[in-house]
């Protein structure tokens, strides 16, 4: 859900070898691959990520665990399903798990992505990927997959447990999909965005932790936010909005919240540029 604090997700690149030296590709100079090349390229780079991640127990476990750990104490406290006028009229289960699904999606995507680009631009990974013919929206792509995949397993895993607790299966599944899809795409700009702020390694799980905590508690992802003034304030920030819709994914004719995806689109479009403008490759100076 979040970023390992002991830096488990900095293991996550084993070596430099990337979809691009995998192949033996030649180094800058020669030619771009084609488009059916690049989209070949894509493929491994999505493989690759997997791979790393995967082959990473801590930073796997991390990842799933907590989200999971977080659901069940919710469930033990919550689970008679006492509660429903501090949780807007549902049991306390059926409010925690999309909001605890949505947390899991902003870990993978936003602070995760964010800690694993500062540590492969500090030892010098991104520096050599960036000498190969690898196309860097290949390299980008691939990591937006590989965390929507890893979001998908997290947002899984939470309803499963939820069920455990007699929460109703999500009745939107359509608009569950392309929440979670538009959720994951925006923070992973957002991570990169916040990546090519981060002057080093060291500094990048404060930096991350300092930006997610806060947005994560007044966007109530963990208790319900009764103060219209701060939920307004909330609402113009990535967090709430991507809470509320998925909290209506498990609304009975709720249907797409277009509001909401359009909130997190354009804070997708900040990270995006920010992450344009601010964004190296090679280690930035100590």
């Amino acid at each position: 859900m979040g970023a390992d604090p002991d830096g488990a997700v900095d293991d996550q690149h084993p070596s430099p070898k990337t979809a691009a030296t995998d192949r033996r590709t030649p180094r800058r100079g020669a030619e771009r691959p084609d488009r059916r090349g690049s989209f070949a390229l894509l493929a491994h780079q999505i493989r690759y990520e997997q791979l790393s991640f995967w082959r990473n127990p801590q930073s796997m476990v991390f990842t799933f665990l907590l989200p999971v750990v977080i659901i069940a104490i919710f469930g033990a406290v919550f689970g008679g399903g006492q509660g429903e006028d501090f949780f807007f009229g549902m049991s306390g289960m059926q409010y925690y798990t999309p909001t605890v699904a949505a947390v899991s999606v902003l870990g993978a995507c936003y602070g995760q992505l964010a800690i694993v680009l500062a540590t492969r631009r500090q030892t010098g990974v991104l520096k050599r990927l960036h000498a190969t013919p690898l196309p860097a929206w290949v390299y980008f792509a691939g990591l937006l997959v590989h965390c929507v995949v890893v979001s998908i397993v997290d947002v899984a895993l939470v309803i499963g447990i939820g069920r455990l607790y007699g929460v109703p299966w999500p009745t939107q599944w359509a608009a569950l999909a392309v929440t979670l899809v538009c959720g994951a795409a925006s923070f992973c700009a957002l991570g990169v965005g916040v990546a090519s702020l981060i002057r080093n390694s060291e500094a990048a799980p404060a930096v991350v932790q300092f930006i997610q905590f806060p947005l994560v508690f007044i966007s109530g992802s963990y208790f319900p936010i009764h103060a219209g003034v701060l939920n307004d304030i909330a609402g113009l920030l990535p967090v709430k909005p991507f809470n509320d819709a998925m909290l209506a994914s498990f609304t009975e004719g709720a249907g797409f919240q277009w509001k909401e995806l359009a909130v997190l689109a354009a804070w997708g479009v900040v990270g995006a540029l920010i992450a344009v403008r601010r964004f190296r490759w090679d280690p930035r100076p100590e």
